[in-house]
């Protein structure tokens, strides 16, 4: 009898035991199915987040500025008394238009001066030549003071044309149609020299993004590439625009890294919204897929064994 009381309550013990295994199994099997569910979903998301953060493969945040395709600085080329100015900072000026002018009165008169000299010389080479030789035979000493007198009437023209082109280059001219965007002396009556008298003209409608990229990365860029630039004037406004030019030479940046310069092109300024040297933010796109469900690996987790899940 106590044989099989023992025996009995080892039975129940195992039992007990088992029962005990059996719910810590099921236990396991309903968190592992939860786990296997909520792997799923970061899974899911992180395919979806990571479709709009991957998908177009981008080089980087580049920051710099605006600048226009066309703008000189305008100078005079020689020194005098700036008597007019015809424009102020701002104003839109057409192709040709006389936009500043120097004293003329010295430079008229010296032209005149020469037109004198030039008169006299002609009248002694004229003089010489049908009054002094006049149907007589050339002899060699003839021929060379009429070639002197030739050299010096050459001369007497090159004197005066010299000084029409200075009479000219009094009025400065601008090349291109644009707005002045910088004047150095804006008052009439200074005496100024070439480099402290400067006008620069901008063409606003052909403008250029400049940025700095990396040589690491300038193997991914590639001529008329698309890129979209966010300025900081316009931070809710995507421009589209595309690589124009790629510099040649290389250079260093302030942490001495190469870099190379890469200019985009803005295709239209509307009203003249884009200002230059407008700062902002040019993303360039290297690579992109359409209709693509990526996952980024740090969402995806090795046991020992690769798994596919097919997502429908």
């Amino acid at each position: 009898m106590l044989k099989f009381l023992s025996k009995l309550n080892t039975n129940l013990n195992l039992l007990q035991a088992l029962s005990k295994k059996l719910t810590g199994f099921g236990k396991f099997l309903k968190t592992r199915k939860l786990l296997t569910v909520f792997l799923l979903l970061v899974i899911i998301l992180s395919g979806f987040f990571g479709y709009k953060k991957f998908g177009p493969k981008k080089i980087s945040d580049l920051y710099e500025l605006i600048k226009s395709q066309s703008q000189v600085d305008l100078k005079f080329q020689t020194s005098g008394q700036l008597t007019w100015v015809n424009v102020q900072e701002g104003d839109f000026v057409k192709k040709w238009q006389a936009i500043a002018g120097l004293d003329q009165q010295e430079l008229k008169k010296n032209l005149q001066k020469y037109l004198l000299d030039f008169s006299k010389e002609r009248a002694d080479f004229d003089e010489d030549l049908k009054v002094t030789y006049l149907d007589k035979v050339l002899t060699d000493t003839i021929s060379r003071i009429l070639q002197k007198n030739q050299y010096d009437l050459d001369k007497a023209v090159l004197d005066v044309e010299l000084k029409d082109i200075a009479l000219k280059y009094s009025t400065l001219i601008s090349p291109l149609d644009g707005i002045v965007t910088h004047i150095d002396v804006p008052l009439a009556g200074v005496n100024i020299t070439p480099a402290a008298a400067v006008f620069t003209v901008a063409d606003p409608d052909h403008l250029e993004f400049e940025a700095i990229i990396d040589e690491v990365d300038i193997g991914l860029i590639k001529l008329s590439q698309s890129a979209r630039l966010t300025l900081d004037a316009y931070p809710d406004e995507i421009i589209n625009l595309t690589v124009d030019s790629i510099n040649f030479n290389s250079s260093l940046d302030s942490s001495g890294s190469t870099v190379f310069l890469v200019k985009f092109r803005v295709e239209n300024n509307p009203e003249q919204k884009f200002k230059l040297g407008m700062n902002g933010e040019v993303t360039i796109t290297v690579a992109e897929k359409a209709n693509v469900l990526a996952v980024p690996l740090s969402s995806i987790l090795e046991n020992g064994t690769a798994t596919v899940q097919l997502v429908k």
